[in-house]
């Protein structure tokens, strides 16, 4: 492994995080109480959009005067039913306000709950992409046993070339390593079987890429199937954006049928109720690890810049877990040090 660059003076400079403050499906509201949430938890915010209305938001929340947030005004937003390609024409939109202030230095990350295709489109247009990736991926974590199994992508690309697999390997790799400390991550790459010889020639082809490259930057478990991501057989899952979208999407549906079924199991009888009243707590526990506002939002990872998107429903409690992911990627000196990683595979 390479050691990891030096951190730069100007790299340690605390940067607010830019919140596209008009996304999403409830606008401003979910994203201001967010904010301060996380601005009390010392976290710097941006808030971009209409000034006016994000001031009267602001002076719901007592004290939130004195807190580091600070509006920058954005007089249009794309709404979550337009078309992405808008934001090529259309500057003023407040994602792509909140992208050119991470791009001039002013903000450390932008996160948006609004338009994904927006964001992404922003992003990469304002942003570029890290040199040696031609693609960039939507990276989320899931839950599992032990913890969290990171995967990608989970919506950028429905149409993948092998390299991208590597490619997102590596991106994933760095990223386990310098945001959430864990060492010589694994690598699996998602298939329909856990021998070498299973799945699409696509599949065949990026293993042979991904087994190349074991010890050079990637640790390569090989194949993983669909059980393996909630079983954390590997620190990382990738496949391509359309089979990781319906991963995802699966995932936070079928904890939603089962936590109701289990609400319903417990709300029978009075001895069944009683039994409800004992395991509350630890059900608690449980729905919080598999709530998707635990996590916030996902990484759009490729991209030279910190960009973050979250579901169009978040509530305060995801903008908040958002920002302050967005703030430890930024303090963990992620993009130079994704960077580097390319620049030293290059060599």
């Amino acid at each position: 492994m390479t050691a990891e660059p030096p951190v730069a003076a100007a790299d340690r400079r605390v940067l607010p995080v830019a919140l596209d403050a008009m996304g999403g499906d409830h606008g401003a509201p979910p994203n201001v109480e967010g904010a301060v949430l996380a601005a009390r938890a010392g976290v710097s915010v941006l808030l971009v959009g209409d000034r006016v209305k994000l001031h009267a938001e602001l002076g719901k929340h007592a004290g939130s005067a004195a807190l580091p947030i600070e509006v920058v005004e954005a007089t249009d937003v794309i709404g979550m039913d337009e078309h992405a390609s808008d934001v090529r024409r259309r500057t003023q939109a407040s994602i792509n306000v909140a992208t050119r202030l991470v791009k001039d230095g002013r903000a450390s990350a932008a996160v948006s709950m609004g338009h994904s295709g927006a964001t992404m489109a922003s992003a990469l247009l304002t942003l570029g992409r890290i040199g040696g990736v031609e693609r960039p991926a939507i990276l989320t974590h899931l839950p599992a046993r032990g913890g969290f199994t990171t995967l990608l992508d989970v919506g950028a690309n429905a149409d993948v070339k092998a390299a991208y697999y590597a490619q997102w390997a590596r991106l994933a790799s760095v990223y386990l390593r310098v945001v959430e400390d864990r060492e010589n991550p694994t690598v699996g790459l998602l298939s329909i079987g856990e021998e070498d010889h299973k799945g699409s020639a696509l599949v065949l082809e990026a293993h042979a890429l991904l087994r190349e490259q074991h010890g050079r930057g990637i640790n390569f478990h090989g194949n993983v199937e669909g059980r393996d991501i909630f079983r954390n057989t590997t620190d990382i899952v990738v496949t391509d954006g359309f089979t990781g979208n319906v991963v995802l999407k699966l995932a936070e549906g079928e904890a939603k049928v089962l936590f109701g079924w289990v609400k319903e199991a417990l709300s029978g009888s009075l001895k069944t109720k009683l039994g409800g009243l004992l395991v509350r707590g630890a059900l608690r526990g449980l729905a919080d690890r598999m709530d998707p506002s635990t996590y916030g939002a996902s990484l759009l990872i490729g991209v030279r810049g910190l960009a973050f998107i979250g579901h169009g429903s978040a509530d305060a409690r995801a903008v908040k877990n958002a920002l302050l992911r967005a703030a430890r990627a930024h303090e963990s000196n992620l993009i130079p040090r994704l960077e580097a990683a390319f620049q030293d595979q290059a060599r």
